[in-house]
């Protein structure tokens, strides 16, 4: 077995209102900046470059295959944005970046990281393992009937739920993975649900 540490440091920015979760950062030989959705073939940023910008390549670095990790960052304090993944440690069972080849050995502790952001009340993730795991640990936080698991949104959609003494708002959104058979636009159209 092969245990991987997550290898960034959670981005909390004290005023941050939304954290964005995702699974777990893909292999590095694959990064294009040292921050979160790194993969240069994952369409997260592109996503926020359209719906911020008009603008898919906005966060790129012109004639280069990576992203601009600088205006990322100024970009997400600006908007209050945090982010992380839901796995601390995981074995990767390829040496892909798919989640259907993660085992979580470690999963990240929500509430800890929302102990450092006061001001946060909405929760994102981005893809289906993400949800798994976060819907687990809201269930156990929530004080939810045992046996019953707080419920899972559809994709695009919200729910509201008590955990961590205080009242979230978690939004299920589509992976930003290229695997993920769904067009650019369409993929921003769910997202920009999170901004309205």
């Amino acid at each position: 077995m092969n245990i991987e540490t997550h290898p960034l440091t959670p981005f909390l920015p004290k005023q941050a209102t939304m954290l964005f979760l995702g699974s777990f950062p893909p292999p590095r030989a694959r990064w294009s900046m040292e921050f979160f959705y790194p993969n240069w073939i994952n369409d997260f940023w592109r996503v926020m470059g359209l719906l911020f910008f008009e603008d898919k390549t906005w966060f790129e670095v012109k004639g280069e295959k990576r992203f601009d990790k600088e205006r990322i960052v100024a970009f997400a304090e600006l908007h209050g944005f945090a982010f992380y993944d839901t796995a601390s440690k995981v074995n990767r069972l390829k040496d892909n970046a798919s989640d259907n080849f993660l085992e979580i050995i470690e999963p990240t502790d929500i509430g800890a990281l929302l102990g450092q952001m006061p001001a946060c009340r909405r929760l994102i993730t981005t893809g289906a393992k993400a949800s798994e795991l976060l819907q687990e640990q809201l269930t156990l936080a929530s004080g939810a009937a045992e046996g019953r698991l707080v419920e899972m949104p559809t994709i695009g959609s919200c729910t509201q739920v008590h955990a961590y003494e205080r009242d979230l708002e978690w939004f299920r959104m589509p992976s930003t993975s290229r695997a993920y058979p769904l067009a650019l636009g369409k993929k921003a159209d769910f997202y920009r649900r999170l901004f309205e």
